[in-house]
């Protein structure tokens, strides 16, 4: 099973942050990571949640612009060098890293990084050639 991240459209408002951790937080569903990438007008907040699929239906529901995209939550060495090693096996191979951010939790000693990448099952593939530990979906929601 791949990692669904949740994309959501925001204006750049005082209060829609909020609102939307409001209306995940009453639905039971856990934020596990985030980011956000701004404009002045607007933002789109990327999550990592517990269940994907209800956070989008929620969200739709309340009138929020939003939607599932694969990702892989990538275990990377957490030492100096050690996120260059994993991008430099993706670029040998011409997957584009569109963008990436932290995951709260570590799955083991190793940090972990979520990437949207252009081809994710070729990317997947090509990681685990590596001896680089992709985490699955069900481990990662879980964590």
């Amino acid at each position: 099973m791949s990692v669904q991240q949740v994309s959501v459209f925001l204006e750049n408002k005082a209060g829609r942050l909020a609102e939307v951790s409001r209306i995940l937080g009453k639905a039971g569903i856990n934020i596990r990571a985030l980011s956000v990438a701004d404009t002045s007008d607007y933002g789109i907040l990327r999550l990592i949640v517990d269940d994907p699929g209800r956070a989008v239906e929620v969200l739709l529901e309340k009138g929020f612009s939003a939607s599932e995209t694969e990702v892989l939550a990538v275990e990377v060495p957490d030492e100096p060098g050690g996120l260059a090693q994993v991008l430099e096996v993706l670029e040998a191979d011409g997957v584009n890293v569109e963008y990436m951010y932290a995951f709260v939790e570590k799955a083991s000693d190793d940090a972990l990084v979520i990437f949207r990448v252009s081809e994710p099952s070729r990317a997947r593939a090509i990681l685990s050639q590596q001896g680089i530990n992709v985490i699955p979906a069900e481990k990662l929601y879980r964590l």
